[in-house]
This record gives structure tokens, C-alpha cells and sequence, in this order.
């Protein structure tokens, strides 16, 4: 992802110095073993237990040191500071230049931990065609470091009404058009000249969904037609519904359905 690094970091006891210029760090603590970590940063020293889902923010050009006594597993997550200053800009009433991440230690934010664990598990996938999904859980996190873990507490903009019937009818059928490619949030928000996370609330008011479980919910119609409708191959199917193999289909197909396509078909 262009916007956000996830790294899984799996390293035998010892210690280092990190520092990223232009990318905030989230690092998300794994194992069910708690493990003992000294860390530096910001001219605060911290000694502590990290337990699972524990949490480590190092803003970008802070410098970091890090000593630890165990076997380490945790997830890194890098978010590119453009991204997240713009996301402020677009998510909060002040002007994002005065915002500031603050570093912390061991944050226990069950908001994040729901948020990395998604990314890291769709990060995993050996094919994935959800730059859309992807794009989305970028968005949510930025938007909750931004509200709970700056210097300044935001005042968050309320929006109401949804999007106009007009708005809609460009949105749907952009993605009608565009099933069988990779969509992209910031494509959609492009389209109605909105930001990303001002598009996304707005949309979800107007269908019920979110963007993603919308552009889920019409590859899947499609390829249901296209099971009823045609002799062509599963395989062939998939991709023109935007999924890169016949498992991928069939995995959310079954998801959604309760049946495998070749099951559909039949019936």
C-alpha cells in the first residue's frame, strides 16, 4: 500500500535504535507471552510488560531506542505523514499544521487493536484484490490516531443527509463500469470531488454500507448472473467480477451465499 507499511517483525533478544522521517509507526505487540521491553523516545524512558494487543506510537523523526528481553513478535505499521495530514485536515475543525501525534507507550486502545488486526490479516492474503477494503482500514485508523492519541483533542465535523440521488447514480455506476478492476476509495471520492473520509461517512448514510461491502455486494450479483446466465468458466467469472482466482470467488462467494458458485450454478 502507497499510503501504509505493514511489516510483521519476529526478532531474537536484543535491542536497537528506529527513526522514520516521514512516516508515523504503530507498533502492535503479538505473542500471548508477555514480554519485558525498555524503550526511549521523546526523552521519556519506559520499562514495562508488553501483553498482547499492547501498542507503541513513535511519530515520525522521533528517534526510538529499543531493548527487549525475549523473542519479539509484533506488527509495524507505517503511515505516511502527507496521508495523515491529510486526513487531519479533512477530520478535524483546527488546522492540521498545529495537530501533533503524541508518542506513547504500551496504549491499550481496543479501537487500534481491531484496526491493525484487520490490516494485518488482509496483508497476509498471497492474492488480494481489495485495494478498496484496504484503502478503507487506512482511512479508519489515521481517523482514530487523529482523535484519540494527539496533542490537541479535535472537534470531529458531524455529516448528515447522505449523498444526493445524483451523487449516488455516478457512484454506482462507476463501480458498474469498474468491477473487474481494482477499485480505489480515493477514486470514488474523486468522482464527487469529496475527501475520502467526508465520502465514506456520506455514503454509508445514503445504500446502508460501507463502500466496500457496497462494491462486495455487486461482484457478487454480477457473478451470480453470470453463473445463471452464461456457460462461462469460474475462473473466467471471477475475473470479470475483479477476484484474481477461482478460491478467491469462492471463498467470499460462500461467504455471502452460503454455497460455493459451482453449487450455485447447479441450482
Amino acid at each position: 500500500m502507497e499510503n501504509i507499511l505493514v511489516e510483521h517483525l519476529k526478532n531474537p533478544p536484543g535491542e536497537g535504535n528506529y527513526v522514520c522521517e516521514d512516516r508515523h509507526t504503530v507498533f502492535i505487540y503479538l505473542s500471548q507471552r508477555p514480554l519485558e521491553y525498555l524503550q526511549i523516545q521523546d526523552g521519556v524512558t519506559y520499562n514495562g510488560l508488553y501483553r498482547p494487543g499492547e501498542i507503541l506510537i513513535t511519530p515520525a523523526n522521533v528517534p526510538l531506542f529499543v531493548r527487549w528481553k525475549g523473542q519479539e513478535n509484533c506488527l509495524q505499521i507505517q503511515i505516511k505523514t502527507e496521508f495523515f495530514h491529510n486526513i487531519a485536515q479533512e477530520t478535524i475543525n483546527v488546522d492540521s499544521n498545529l495537530f501533533q501525534l503524541m508518542p506513547q507507550f504500551q496504549v491499550n486502545d481496543s479501537r487500534l487493536q481491531g484496526i491493525t488486526k484487520m490490516l494485518f490479516e488482509e496483508c497476509q492474503q498471497e492474492i488480494s484484490n481489495n485495494q478498496l477494503y484496504l484503502d478503507s482500514l487506512a482511512n479508519i485508523l489515521a481517523v482514530n490516531l487523529v482523535r484519540h492519541h494527539g496533542t490537541t483533542k479535535p472537534v470531529v465535523p458531524v455529516y448528515q443527509g447522505g449523498l444526493s440521488p445524483y451523487q449516488l447514480s455516478q457512484v454506482f455506476d462507476y463501480v458498474d463500469a469498474h468491477l473487474d478492476q481494482n477499485i480505489k476509495l480515493e477514486n470514488l471520492a474523486k468522482l464527487l470531488d469529496l475527501s475520502q473520509f467526508h465520502f465514506s461517512r456520506l455514503f454509508k448514510q445514503s445504500p446502508g454500507l460501507s463502500p466496500y461491502q457496497y462494491l462486495i455486494e455487486q461482484r457478487i450479483e454480477r457473478a451470480k448472473q453470470l453463473l445463471k446466465e452464461t456457460n462461462q468458466s469460474i475462473l473466467d467469472i471471477a475475473l470479470n467480477c475483479g477476484y484474481n482466482s477461482h478460491s478467491h470467488l469462492s471463498k467470499q462467494f460462500r461467504q455471502v451465499t452460503g454455497m460455493t458458485p459451482k453449487a450455485y450454478r447447479i441450482n
